[in-house]
């Protein structure tokens, strides 16, 4: 069982500019300790050198220049890590779809989360509790983990007709070389959610145990690595849905069906589905 352990940071700060407008800054990626690349909204009101103020008057971030796709780089006004302005001053970013009625950021991370990389949970992971954990390993599971630094692009929708030509975001992976191993040498890997799958098929395809992925996984992929994926029902046009329909084949329509039928629950804090692989197994067997 592998799953992507990255902790949600509080990449949201509300922040203001000295005239008193708002300006939010969302933090997707660091460049350096002093300097990320982020959101800024709205970007068009705050130029290259504008420094933002946190809730108490005090200088806060730089935002500085335009990155392209929306995209700024800010930095500390101090020494101060950026990582620690924002534990200091942001909040956990939740998916657009949650507006109310949510008051524990604890829940939007998994039980088994670790290092901070991620701007949006691994949701598929909000499943586990520690003693689902501890069940899974006393039947026989071994459990490894990676890191897939989860980024607003997963929340993207696919914009184009032909899927050839979309254009996957970045994300950083690291996949411990003993884990590849141990994917190797186990009779079936169950990847939990869709950027473990991503982490671990980028290992596999890019021949890297860390690094930088743009791996976009549509039908006619061959999947190197993972057999049994267990993961929530997501949005149409959404690259998630794309990578199940390549996992599962047409059975993904039967099961949205049902999932429809029944009331299931969709998005973050939905249900879930386990589901094998379409394709013939790595052993020579039917998946």
């Amino acid at each position: 069982i592998v799953v992507n352990d990255t902790r949600v940071i509080p990449a949201r700060l509300a922040l203001r500019k000295t005239t008193g407008g708002a300006v939010e800054v969302m933090l997707l990626d660091p460049i350096d300790d002093i300097s990320w690349r982020a959101l800024v909204r709205p970007s068009r009101r705050v130029p290259p050198g504008t420094v933002v103020l946190d809730s108490a008057g005090a200088e806060a971030i730089c935002v500085d220049d335009d990155l392209g796709d929306g995209v700024r780089s800010v930095r500390s006004v101090t020494d101060e890590a950026v990582i620690d302005v924002a534990h200091r001053l942001g909040q956990v970013p939740l998916p657009p779809y949650i507006t109310s009625g949510y008051d524990d950021d604890d829940r939007y991370q998994t039980v088994y989360a670790r290092n901070e990389r991620s701007v949006a949970a691994p949701t598929a992971g909000l499943h586990f509790t520690p003693e689902l954990m501890q069940r899974c390993e006393e039947a026989g599971a071994e459990i490894q983990r990676v890191e897939l630094a989860v980024g607003l692009g997963t929340f993207r929708p696919i914009m184009v007709d032909n899927l050839a030509d979309h254009e996957m975001h970045a994300e950083q992976f690291h996949v411990p070389a003993e884990v590849l191993d141990a994917c190797a040498a186990a009779k079936r890997v169950i990847a939990i959610g869709t950027t473990s799958v991503r982490a671990l098929e980028s290992a596999a395809t890019l021949g890297a145990t860390e690094g930088s992925t743009e791996l976009f996984i549509s039908p006619g992929y061959e999947f190197k690595v993972v057999d049994v994926l267990l993961t929530n029902f997501h949005q149409p046009k959404s690259s998630l849905l794309v990578m199940l329909s390549a996992f599962a084949g047409e059975r993904w329509r039967d099961l949205y069906a049902e999932a429809l039928a029944e009331n299931y629950r969709f998005l973050s804090f939905g249900d879930a589905m386990i589901v094998s692989r379409d394709n013939r197994s790595r052993d020579g067997g039917e998946g």
